[in-house]
């Protein structure tokens, strides 16, 4: 069965409100199956644009990630993020 993804393109704009996201969407997706594969470091634009940090969070299928994604506390915290970044959030089914 394939496996889901959420990946995320995020520019901090105030990173110090970011960080409480960080800590509290953590156990949420962990929780939920997820596995952070991607989070930080360092990055190169090789063509076209996107935004300042990646992650990619592995779930066991897509229907787990979008389950994490919509999760009420999930989205709840991602307020945090909404306030404190500018980001993408995709959905993804992968290998």
């Amino acid at each position: 069965m394939p496996k889901g993804y959420i990946i995320g393109h995020i520019t901090v704009n105030d990173p110090e409100a970011y960080r409480e996201y960080v800590e509290r969407d953590t156990p949420i997706l962990e929780g939920h199956g997820g596995r952070f594969i991607v989070r930080g470091g360092a990055s190169e634009i090789v063509e076209g644009q996107t935004q300042e940090r990646h992650v990619v969070i592995e779930f066991d299928d897509f229907e787990a990630a979008k389950r994490a994604y919509h999760d009420s506390a999930y989205q709840d915290v991602a307020d945090i993020r909404r306030r404190t970044a500018t980001s993408t959030i995709i959905l993804v089914e992968g290998t």
